[in-house]
Order: C-alpha cells, then structure tokens, then sequence
C-alpha cells in the first residue's frame, strides 16, 4: 500500500513502526485527534478537513500541505515547518506553533486565537482576516505578511518583526507592540 491511498489507521500503524515519511499522502477530512505524528514528513499532504485536534506535529514536515478548514485545536506544532502549506480557513484555536515556520503560509480567515506563535516565522504570510485574539507572537517574524482584516486585539507582539507588514484595517485594540520593529507598513 503506498502513502497515497493508505487511510487513519494504517498511518498510524506505520509511524508506530518507525516509519517518518508521509509525503503527498491523502487523508482529507480524517481522524486524527490526539495522534502523535512528532517529526513525520508530512510534505505536500493532503488533510484538509482534518480533526487533528490536540496532535503532536511538533517537528513535523507539513510544507506546502494542505490542511484547509483542518481542526489544529490545541495542537503542538513547535518547531514544525509549514512553509507553502495552505490554512486557508483552518482552526488552530490554543496551538503550540512556536519556532514554527510559516513562512509564504496561506492562513486567510484562518482562527488562531490564543495560539503560542512566539519565534515563529511568518515571512510573507497570507493572515487576511485571521483571528489572532490573544495570541503570542513574541519575538515572531512578520516580514512582509499580509495582516490585511485580521484581528490582533489583545496579541502580544513583543520584539516582533514587523517591517513591511499589511496592517491596513487590522484591529490592533490592546495590541502589546513594545521593543519590537516599529517600521510597520500599511
């Protein structure tokens, strides 16, 4: 059975195993809650509409996967590279994303509230419309991101890079922008 057609179960079965490599697999709109997929190479998979809630990627490959409308809740996805992977609309409501990268991730309207996104990168990062309320963006990179619409009422955006950031409409209400790159664009 090759990584492509496999199902939740024999995933889970195989990583057991010992086996780390899962590209391009296809496992949209499966059940995944509380897994643990620590440093698996997830690259190019296929899981939108996932419920990986709770589930350990921390160190996992994801980049340029497609986790649309996926339920990330209370993920740990420190350390994970999700460089390219698409968001678009997911819930990741409370994750673990620190030193995580997110480089050119496509995050529109997508909820990370309260999410720990201290040290990520965030370079060129498409948040339009995303709910940040809460979230910990300390010490994060935001270079050049696309913040156009969404909602940082509350984060915490302590020693953050910001510069050439688009914060045009972004709510800011209770933002917490010390020490950080003041060059913001809009």
């Amino acid at each position: 059975m090759n990584a492509e057609d496999m199902n939740a179960e024999e995933l889970i079965r195989r990583y057991e195993a010992g086996e780390r490599e899962f590209s391009a697999i296809s496992l949209n709109e499966s059940q995944l809650e509380g897994v643990d997929l620590s440093g698996a190479v997830l690259s190019a998979a296929s899981l939108n509409r996932a419920n990986l809630k709770r589930a350990n990627l921390s160190g996992a490959d994801l980049s340029g996967a497609d986790l649309a409308e996926a339920d990330l809740s209370g993920a740990d996805l420190s350390g994970a590279d999700l460089s390219n992977a698409v968001l678009d609309g997911a819930v990741l409501e409370g994750a673990i994303l620190e030193r995580a990268n997110l480089s050119q991730a496509d995050l529109k309207v997508t909820n990370l509230s309260q999410a720990a996104l201290s040290q990520a990168e965030l370079v060129q990062a498409d948040l339009s419309g995303a709910n940040l309320e809460s979230a910990d963006l300390s010490g994060s990179d935001l270079t050049v991101a696309d913040l156009h619409q969404a909602n940082l009422s509350e984060a915490e955006l302590i020693r953050a890079t910001m510069s050439g950031a688009n914060l045009q409409d972004t709510n800011l209400d209770g933002t917490i922008l010390e020490g950080g790159d003041g060059r913001l664009a809009t």
